[in-house]
């Protein structure tokens, strides 16, 4: 990684953890923990690029075995201040990634 917490034009801006509610299709699932990180694309000149970020992390999906087989599955997870972000589920193990458009409480993405 250069600059400490940059890969690519990416950089990390926020780091987060806690436990959260997830659903799916609208329909609140469980709580789960979470840990998770936002990355915002940047520009040569070092400026935020609008509209670029990249969600990564993981959530505690052991208690929920059917929702493990859900690879490829959007899913809704409100963090506990009240945002909602919408995560792919990327692995079996709970691991999300979503990249695009970015954090929204529209719901947007």
């Amino acid at each position: 990684m250069s600059r400490t917490q940059s890969t690519d034009n990416l950089k990390l801006v926020e780091h987060c953890s806690g436990v959260g509610s997830l659903a799916l299709d609208e329909r609140v699932i469980d709580n789960v923990s979470y840990e998770l990180k936002r990355f915002q694309g940047m520009s040569a000149s070092g400026m935020p690029i609008p509209g670029l970020h990249r969600f990564e992390g993981a959530l505690d999906v052991a208690g929920l075995p059917d929702l493990r087989k859900r690879v490829g599955t959007t899913l809704t997870l409100r963090l506990q201040d009240g945002r909602a972000w919408r995560l792919t589920l990327a692995g079996e193990d709970g691991r999300v990634l979503t990249e695009g458009h970015g954090p929204s409480r529209c719901l947007c993405c």
